[in-house]
């Protein structure tokens, strides 16, 4: 269900921002620019630079600068991410992979535990917390490529709200307070009990302060520096160091460090009734996986539906089945596994698949297809500026709180959780399988969506992990089908199917009441619930409008 947090405690953490709380129910439109994320003081920092002439790149290097002091348990400089770039003068889509690498050191079996047969997994929570787990971050390296090519403001004044939200301080919100709570391993780390928590170890509770010097620092060396100061001298020394001296320790070294780049790939787009839809292509999981899931639903007729009527949410689930089967078997980076994607968006094989669907009936546990038939802590931001450039951009440490370590006043990612902990699966080698110089496979959505004059009408994208596919399929529904505003879309109701149980993510009396319905149809269904991450900025006549998942903490705004 949605976190239904104390009206006291969320008034103290707006008053503490210096903001006025947001209506949940306001429209919020603008005419110029926008920009929509998971925090309220990330938001005010992209608004500053588009008012000082920036572009949507400039816009999201302080978005996300900012997301990584007052939401350091969903993303940072530790981190990494896949970002959309829309030029609205050439009406092209740039595409940035910052996704993070495996060293040199990885092997396959690194997350298998220590015996005869090493063919267990160890417990996940010992993974996460681990160096094991730490991937070369890439969000830094994506951020400087993008902004070399699309940027108009000086590098080094992109950092400045961020540095000053570090050094100055910044009021808990209501979510940094709940993960707070939940990941009570996180204050083993010294850096994140002096800065996190009381001095009698508690965390701190909504609307007290958090003053984080050592990341000021760190940031405004990046500012002068540039990312290089990430990938190589004492911040890259401090980060190996911690890595290698963990009690379950990486091979995570400083040529390691050096040899990452952002990697630039093409969209994978595909049509969508009277639009075109355009997302993150592999290693990222998502830009398929929503692509196939809205080609099996395209000839259902979905606008006949109100709402998460029952037919509607049965045929998403459906859908959802069988574009997360062909996941979890094909896809992996294709620089190391051959990932058929025009194969698996070709209109023969979505209409071999789309007749496993049966109006009436669930198929149950889906096998994947056989695409040579002939012819998943994240945040997400968007932003739209001035001149019509939109950015979509996840950016993620993976778990909340990542692995748990603190380097330089930032937290390091978790993100070769993200790999298959077994290599082989029936003397198959897994296509997401651990090796060296490798990126894991991603749920992570970024999505744009143009007319057929590729004009801008959506972006849009999600955290929330292999959930992310499922949350951005339905607010896209919601939007294009449904004619719903982006704060109607964000606020729906979910379903998700990862091919297994069909997971209704929220305690919603009108939905929770399909359940026996759904039951009848053959779905094993769970309730369960969802913290969300959506952004969106939808065109509105001249101008926009957006919204942020209701949630979380954040908000979108414009002018």
């Amino acid at each position: 269900m949605i976190a239904r947090r104390p009206l006291l405690a969320v008034l103290a953490f707006w008053a503490a921002c210096g903001l006025a709380p947001p209506a949940s129910a306001q429209r919020q439109a603008a005419t110029k620019a926008m920009v929509a994320a998971a925090h309220p003081l990330a938001v005010e920092a992209g608004l500053e630079m588009l008012r000082q002439g920036g572009t949507a790149i400039d816009a999201a290097v302080a978005v996300q600068m900012a997301l990584g002091v007052v939401e350091p348990q969903s993303s940072g400089i530790g981190g990494g991410g896949f970002l959309l770039y829309y030029d609205a003068a050439s009406r092209t889509i740039s595409v940035y992979d910052g996704r993070e690498t495996a060293p040199a050191g990885a092997t396959a079996d690194m997350f298998l535990t220590a015996g005869p047969s090493r063919m267990r997994p160890m417990p996940f929570p010992e993974a996460v917390a681990s160096g094991v787990s730490v991937g070369v971050p890439g969000a830094v390296a994506l951020l400087d490529l993008a902004h070399k090519e699309h940027g108009k403001r000086a590098w080094k004044d992109l950092f400045a709200p961020a540095i000053d939200l570090a050094r100055n301080g910044y009021a808990v919100s209501p979510r940094l307070a709940d993960w707070l709570k939940r990941i009570t391993t996180f204050r083993d780390d010294p850096a994140a009990r002096a800065t996190y928590y009381t001095a009698d170890g508690a965390p701190k509770a909504v609307g007290e302060r958090v003053v984080n010097p050592a990341l000021a620092d760190t940031m405004q060396r990046l500012a002068e520096e540039g990312p290089g100061a990430l990938y190589e001298g004492p911040v890259a020394e401090e980060i190996v160091a911690r890595v290698q001296g963990n009690k379950r320790p990486g091979t995570l070294s400083m040529a390691d460090l050096a040899a990452y780049r952002p990697i630039k790939r093409e969209a994978v787009c595909g049509p969508y009734r009277v639009w075109i839809v355009c997302g993150m292509p592999p290693p990222s999981s998502g830009g398929v996986a929503v692509l196939q899931a809205l080609a099996l639903l395209e000839p259902f007729k979905l606008a006949d539906d109100q709402p998460n009527d029952l037919r509607s949410l049965h045929l998403i689930a459906e859908a959802s089945r069988l574009a997360f089967a062909d996941r979890n078997r094909y896809l992996g980076d294709p620089a190391f596994v051959d990932v058929p994607v025009a194969k698996l968006l070709a209109p023969a094989y979505i209409d071999q698949r789309r007749k496993l669907i049966s109006p009436d009936k669930s198929m149950g546990r889906a096998a994947p297809g056989d695409p040579n038939y002939p012819e998943h802590g994240t945040s997400h931001m968007t932003i739209v500026d001035r001149w019509g450039n939109a950015v979509s951009f996840t950016t993620t440490i993976e778990q909340a709180f990542g692995a748990q370590m603190m380097v330089g006043g930032f937290i390091l990612n978790n993100e070769l959780t993200d790999f298959s902990a077994v290599p082989q699966i029936d003397g198959r080698p897994v296509a997401n399988r651990v090796q060296p110089g490798k990126r894991p496979r991603s749920s992570m959505s970024p999505t744009l969506v143009l007319d057929k004059d590729r004009a801008l009408v959506i972006a849009v994208g999600s955290a929330g992990g292999p959930r992310i596919i499922g949350d951005t399929l339905q607010a896209l529904i919601g939007m294009l089908d449904w004619n719903l505003s982006p704060r109607e879309a964000l606020a729906l109701p979910r379903i998700l199917n990862m091919n297994g149980p069909t997971t209704i993510l929220e305690d919603v009396p009108s939905l929770t009441a399909k359940a026996g319905a759904l039951r009848s149809l053959g779905h094993e269904v769970q309730v369960s619930r969802l913290e969300g991450g959506l952004a969106a900025i939808r065109r509105s006549g001249e101008g926009w409008e957006g919204a942020a998942d209701p949630r979380r903490d954040g908000l979108a705004k414009g002018e």
